[in-house]
């Protein structure tokens, strides 16, 4: 079942003395339970898609559709109920609260939905334990490292039960295992709790993760393809060719 449908987006920013084409009539379809890596170089437009999938930004033309709702439409308290209830973020600089603790950061977005305490705490505790940071939920961001605050900012976008995960390069601050770690509990939510995911990145590795990579150039859709039945070594080694075909740096990866 179709949980998301991108039709004949288009993306422009500037005015008309200069006016760059961000997104150039993209359209796709994301299955229910289905993780999918958005890959490009600098500038192709991979970020301003997510952007506008994420309500950050606003389409020129052509529609969103999540569970059949119409998300370009929506505006005001609508919109926030929306970002609120269906979707989950994760960003590459985490975007904790200091002010929080680990526990806290996470349990926000079910205290502004009104959740009572007791199902609170239990909620945050059953995430805090798929995710492996049941022993720093006391700690303030200062006190964790990269890879604790990312896995922190993933606890906080999944404890909604969110109908889709927007990760923004997620592993782009973290160290090789921790980044690995992380993209591993990626694997878990999506094959243990069929959630949905769509991440960003420039990173072939971080891609062969994913059950499927739609790659842009240019604002438009180059290529894509998918995991099937492939290792995760076989896939990434597609992925390394397309990039190659993309004019990018097999080695850098894009």
């Amino acid at each position: 079942m179709s949980l998301l449908r991108i039709e004949h987006i288009e993306k422009y920013y500037g005015n008309k003395s200069s006016l760059t084409k961000a997104i150039d009539d993209i359209s796709f379809t994301v299955e229910s339970g289905e993780f999918t890596a958005i890959m490009g170089a600098s500038g192709s437009g991979k970020t301003t898609l997510l952007n506008c999938i994420s309500t950050i930004d606003r389409v020129t033309a052509g529609h969103i559709y999540l569970e059949d709702i119409d998300i370009t439409a929506l505006k005001g308290k609508e919109l926030n109920k929306f970002r609120r209830e269906k979707l989950g973020f994760i960003f590459q600089d985490f975007s904790l609260l200091d002010t929080l603790t680990a526990y806290e950061n996470i349990s926000l977005a079910l205290s502004i939905q009104k959740m009572n305490a007791e199902k609170i705490d239990k909620s945050v505790k059953e995430v805090a334990k798929q995710l492996d940071i049941s022993d720093i939920l006391k700690k303030y961001p200062y006190q964790l490292s990269g890879g604790q605050k990312q896995r922190v900012a993933s606890a906080r976008a999944i404890v909604t039960n969110p109908k889709i995960i927007l990760a923004d390069e997620p592993t782009g601050a973290l160290d090789s295992r921790s980044a690995k770690m992380l993209l591993e509990r990626f694997n878990f939510l999506n094959s243990e709790h069929s959630a949905t995911i769509m991440m960003v990145t420039h990173d072939s590795f971080t891609a062969s993760y994913a059950s499927r990579v739609i790659f842009i150039k240019d604002g438009r859709i180059f290529n894509e393809i998918s995991k099937g039945s492939d290792t995760r070594k076989q896939f990434f080694n597609k992925i390394i060719d397309v990039i190659t075909l993309l004019g990018g740096d097999a080695g850098d990866a894009l």
